[in-house]
């Protein structure tokens, strides 16, 4: 794992990272849906979000990462089968139809564990989503005609930076899915 300085702060979240070859597959998906326009996710910067925690110093790193420690999760497949966009913040996202019980257990945990730490809980309903493309002007969604399977055998905890050049998000540590 990267170590902080004591003064370091960065943006951080727990997340879902798929593969490559599940990156390659989303990305597909974006250029078929999106004609032309936007800003595509860059394939490094690909992942399904589970709980934002904002800014959070290092100091607060060996509370966050015990949380997932205490976390047993089986491993499972999302089958990405649907898109959408959000008009207001022209993002293009995928996601499941049907979500898998593994998934909001997964979430439930990390938010009640980082509670327990002082993270406010998200009030709003978790909804797992993929971002794909940004500032797309194009509305729209659907069924994919070619869903997306993606399995599931680990959670990351990621830090986010809102400048430079892309990739934006990098693991910092990664918890296996129970065998």
């Amino acid at each position: 794992m990267n170590t902080l300085t004591k003064s370091e702060q960065q943006r951080l979240f727990f997340a879902l990272s798929p593969d490559t070859q599940v990156r390659q597959a989303l990305q597909a998906v974006g250029r078929r849906v999106v004609d032309g326009g936007g800003r595509p996710v860059h394939a490094d910067d690909l992942h399904m979000t589970l709980v934002f925690l904002g800014q959070v110093g290092d100091e607060r790193l060996p509370d966050i990462q015990a949380v997932a420690d205490g976390i047993s999760m089986a491993p499972f497949d999302l089958c990405i089968d649907r898109f959408g966009w959000w008009k207001r913040s022209g993002t293009l996202w995928c996601a499941p139809s049907q979500v898998p019980d593994v998934l909001p257990g997964l979430f439930s945990a990390l938010q009640t564990g980082l509670a327990d730490c002082g993270f406010p809980p998200e009030r709003r309903p978790y909804r797992p989503h993929v971002t794909l493309v940004r500032k797309v002007i194009q509305e729209g969604s659907g069924t994919l005609d070619r869903p997306v399977t993606w399995p599931v055998n680990s959670f990351v905890l990621m830090a986010s930076r809102t400048w430079g050049a892309p990739p934006r998000y990098r693991v910092l540590k990664k918890w296996p899915a129970d065998s």
